[in-house]
């Protein structure tokens, strides 16, 4: 029998933006080009890139303030949710840094 794995996020009142963004650009029929291309677009601002979205949507990043606002505009998502979401993924690093470092810890 196969059990649910439970998924790294699952525990947070709000989605992390590293579940919003790719499940909000799918919603919209984009890809990370797409995306990418539609924020320069509309931002008129030409240095975030399919890569950057990439980083945002795999928690390497977390977009800040500007690209929130153009993030919230290009996906239809209400900026509170978007800032929500940033606070979120914030919140889990941060638990999930301190987890490692207890463990460290209790192991030396």
């Amino acid at each position: 029998m196969l059990k649910a794995v439970p998924q790294a996020h699952e525990h947070l009142a709000t989605r992390p933006i590293t579940d919003l963004i790719p499940q909000a650009r799918r919603a919209q029929g984009l890809t990370q080009r797409e995306l990418a291309d539609l924020l320069c677009e509309i931002s008129q601002n030409d240095s975030v890139t399919r890569e950057e979205v990439s980083r945002w949507e795999r928690g390497k990043r977390i977009p800040g303030p500007y690209w929130r606002a153009w993030i919230s505009a290009a996906l239809d998502v209400p900026h509170a949710e978007v800032d929500r979401a940033a606070l979120a993924e914030r919140q889990y690093r941060r638990t999930r840094t301190e987890v490692r470092t207890n463990h460290r810890v209790n192991t030396l």
